[in-house]
């Protein structure tokens, strides 16, 4: 195993995150009684109301799986507030990034203001919101995070979020706008910022490692079960998978994730250990292995 973890990839979803579902879910009644049944059904802990525990809870989880970093991400902005406060608890092994929508108004203001209070960067998710990461439109957002080399994590390819299904949300996902292509003209006009594309592209993966291979500020990240192999025609494993990242970007430009994100499931070891050996599958060098299992993320987010 390797000597220093740092999980780039993990949703803190706390009691806000579950409120907030609630409260935009058609289902109707009360928030914390609908939060209650769905949780139940889907065997998953309700978070404690003080953030400050759950944040515990968290770090005795990596503490007993001998993870030293991660970075946390506040995925609706109802979270932001009580992610904010999670990080000051271990600011040293605490990082946030949060959602950001950059096509509503005052996005570009948020973003400076939530940089001030400590986050390292943002989630975008453009088939959610409809937009292409590289439009005009979006240029006043990204100026913000180019000023400080802030890390922007991009969502492409499938997106599936089980959690909006089991509130009766819709599903608006536009998968139009989820190319990684897209990411590649932002990040050569705003070369100080990291993009990020995580799970190796959700299914995009010639189109993320096409983007990786122009330019040298786009990253991968390795998170999930990576389950989106099964629509490739090729259908590679997660070994292949890992050396043809690996031969394209390079080992620095890959970042270890799990998508760990509720109780009791916890930190996703099973992600690891099939990871670990993907990279073992994929004649990865120890040094090689100590990057994109903690080196890489950590290089970034002390940067940021």
């Amino acid at each position: 195993m390797t000597t220093h973890l740092f999980d780039a990839h993990i949703h803190f979803f706390g009691r806000s995150f579950f409120r907030a579902l609630a409260t935009a879910s058609p289902l109707g009644g009360d928030p914390d009684a609908l939060v209650a049944r769905v949780t139940s059904g889907a065997q998953i802990d309700v978070p404690d109301a003080d953030p400050l525990a759950h944040a515990r809870r968290w770090l005795a989880e990596l503490d007993d799986n001998g993870v030293q970093r991660v970075v946390i991400f506040a995925s609706l902005p109802e979270e932001v507030a009580d992610v904010a406060r999670a990080r000051t608890l271990a600011p040293d092994r605490l990082s946030a990034l949060s959602i950001l929508n950059p096509v509503a108004e005052g996005s570009a203001e948020r973003a400076a203001a939530l940089i001030e209070q400590g986050f390292r960067g943002f989630l975008f998710f453009p088939s959610l919101h409809h937009y292409s990461i590289d439009e005009p439109r979006i240029a006043p957002v990204l100026e913000r995070l180019d000023a400080r080399g802030a890390l922007a994590l991009v969502h492409c390819g499938v997106l599936k979020i089980p959690l909006r299904d089991r509130f009766g949300l819709p599903r608006v996902y536009d998968m139009r706008y989820a190319s990684p292509l897209a990411v590649l003209p932002a990040a050569n006009a705003f070369p100080r910022i990291r993009f990020i594309v995580p799970h190796f592209g959700a299914g995009l993966f010639r189109e993320a490692l096409l983007a990786g291979s122009q330019c040298e500020n786009i990253y991968l990240d390795t998170s999930s079960s990576n389950a989106w192999r099964a629509s490739l025609p090729s259908h590679p494993s997660l070994g292949e998978v890992f050396e043809r990242a690996i031969n394209v970007l390079g080992p620095e430009r890959i970042l270890f994730g799990s998508d760990s994100s509720t109780f009791p499931r916890g930190w996703r070891r099973d992600i690891f250990d099939a990871q670990e050996a993907a990279l073992e599958a994929a004649g990865a060098r120890p040094s090689a292995r100590e990057a994109i299992l903690g080196r890489n993320i950590e290089r970034l987010i002390d940067e940021a």
